[in-house]
């Protein structure tokens, strides 16, 4: 058994199911319990406590692991529940239904170069600072997934901030949202919680937050710590929020440039749209550090993907009409690669049908319509786009929460349909529709 790729699948699937990744103490204990080893032997191994292992680690993982596994997960049961789990799936390479982040050991992951190489080389850096921008489902949590295991790797320390599992009550409070981000990174590098000991109302919550990390958390862990933001944009739907918090981080970035102990430190931030709070240069972090925007597949790409679900592409004219519809949005492409692939539907069917209620991508688009029909402004506004052959400017928040659905390109300032797939669809869905109410 290798205990990388065990670790990898466990991690991509507690993700999936919005649990932290393993810890550093998680892995050891797994990596003990698979080689038959006492909580005794591990801990003299790793200079651990065996009182710590039994009364505090290991509960904390078998509660985790049977949250992925759908039964209760004891030390006497662990081991053949890893086995059974690593012997199901480690020949499994068929393609599966396209949905969320590509697994790290999945073969229809497809590299945009230079941008893994970057990105590789960016977090070895002392205070790296990484910016990833895209709609969703263009591959970005695909690729903070394999800058952290690069990270794991070369023995740093990650800690993983998905916004969008913050409950709102919490991102909308500064203080509440700060104290969390403390409270998360302690759990997640498995150290004793101090929040009391460095929250100060008369210092307020950004200092106190600045001097958890630096002289807590930056103190006690001798590597370097990769911090990831993913879905950061959400925070711009809270501005007083994201005025304080953003130009926290930037601080954070210049002082690793004079102090060692912020050096150790490297972030990396994920999200949808452009930033439309409105920040001072010299505080925002969106124009510093390592910028990555991930663009759509080229017809090579596609074409290489096409070839890892046995589709020969190369010398056909199939992946520029696929193209021609979906313009290499990645997951929409992977969701025709993939029916095309089991033989469910002919190319020809697939671009005729498209737009019809038949379509293969008839429930992302109608999540799509949902999402339109809860927000109307939204929605009338898209619908002006539709009737135009020509860009269009619009209001921030109008574009940010367009192109976090991937429903527009934006060109500068303004905005067009960004492929014909939504442009056929919405035209008949929210238009045609409502000319015929009108009648």
């Amino acid at each position: 058994m290798t205990f990388d790729f065990l670790f990898n699948l466990l991690n991509e699937q507690l993700i999936e199911i919005h649990e932290c990744p393993l810890n550093t103490v998680e892995i050891l204990l797994l990596k003990g319990i698979l080689e038959d080893l006492s909580y005794g032997q591990i801990g003299r191994q790793e200079d651990y406590s065996p009182a710590y292992l039994t009364n505090v680690a290991a509960p904390k993982l078998y509660k985790k692991l049977s949250k992925l596994f759908g039964e209760n997960v004891t030390k006497k049961n662990c081991r053949t529940l890893l086995e059974s789990y690593n012997s199901s799936t480690k020949y499994n390479t068929s393609a599966s239904y396209p949905s969320g982040a590509v697994p790290l050991n999945s073969p229809f992951y497809i590299e945009r170069p230079p941008i893994e190489e970057q990105v590789y080389e960016e977090i070895n850096k002392p205070g790296a600072l990484i910016r990833i921008k895209a709609p969703k489902e263009m591959g970005k949590t695909s690729l903070l997934l394999r800058i952290l295991n690069q990270a794991v790797d070369r023995g740093y320390r990650t800690i993983t901030i998905n916004l969008d599992q913050i409950d709102r009550a919490i991102i909308s409070d500064l203080d509440r949202f700060l104290r969390f981000l403390c409270a998360t990174a302690t759990q997640q590098l498995d150290l004793e919680q101090k929040l009391e000991e460095y929250w100060d109302d008369d210092i307020g919550s950004k200092v106190s937050c600045s001097l958890y990390f630096r002289c807590y958390l930056l103190e006690r862990i001798n590597s370097p710590i990769v911090l990831a933001f993913d879905e950061l944009n959400r925070i711009f739907e809270y501005p007083q929020v994201a005025m304080d918090v953003l130009p926290l981080f930037r601080s954070w970035y210049e002082d690793a440039k004079r102090t060692a102990s912020w050096q150790k430190l490297r972030t990396i931030v994920v999200h949808s749209t452009e930033v439309y709070i409105p920040l001072q240069l010299h505080q925002s972090p969106f124009n510093v550090g390592l910028p990555i925007k991930l663009k759509c597949f080229d017809l090579d790409q596609v074409k290489k993907l096409a070839e890892k679900y046995k589709l020969n592409w190369h010398k056909s004219g199939e992946a520029e009409q696929l193209m021609n519809l979906v313009g290499g949005h990645p997951i929409l492409i992977q969701i025709a690669l993939y029916h095309l692939s089991r033989q469910e539907i002919t190319l020809a069917k697939l671009l005729q049908t498209a737009s019809t209620h038949e379509s293969i991508y008839h429930h992302h688009l109608r999540r799509q319509w949902l999402t339109l029909q809860q927000e109307p402004e939204l929605g009338e506004f898209f619908k002006i786009m539709l009737q135009t052959n020509h860009p269009v400017q619009l209001e921030p928040i109008v574009a940010h929460k367009l192109s976090s659905m991937g429903l527009i390109k934006q060109i500068g300032n303004e905005a067009i349909v960004s492929c014909k797939l939504y442009q056929d669809y919405f035209t008949k869905n929210l238009i045609e529709v409502d000319s015929k109410n009108q009648l």
